[in-house]
């Protein structure tokens, strides 16, 4: 047999009513301390997520660029460096060396000059 209680069914109203008013209490902080965040990483002058993100996927499409470039060049090159061509150290060997400006001596510190000794008589 079931009794309706009138204090039981208000106390259990109340509770509900309590706990629906403390989540929207704790939603309203929960807004509250996200918007007070927002304003102090927008001061801080931090970059959002989103937006690293997006910085971060064009430096990695870049550097993929970056290496299919340079794959590119050294297939064109023959896959040598330009300074490792076989025909540079011959060349470089037979080359007439450039003409000089000056003569070998100006370029060069002088020795110091020994004084003269007096003549002995």
């Amino acid at each position: 047999m079931q009794t309706r209680n009138p204090l039981l069914n208000d106390f259990a109203e109340l509770m509900s009513d309590a706990f629906a008013a403390a989540q929207a209490a704790g939603d309203e902080a929960k807004t509250a301390f996200k918007a007070q965040m927002r304003r102090a990483l927008a001061e801080m002058d931090l970059v959002e997520r989103e937006e690293f993100e997006a910085v971060k996927e064009m430096a990695a499409r870049a550097r993929a660029e970056a290496e299919a470039l340079a794959r590119r060049v050294e297939a064109l090159e023959g896959g040598q460096k330009p300074a490792g061509k076989p025909g540079a150290k011959a060349a470089a060997k037979t080359a007439k060396p450039a003409a000089r400006t000056r003569p070998r001596a100006a370029t060069r510190n002088p020795p110091a000059r020994k004084a003269a000794k007096p003549k002995k008589d």
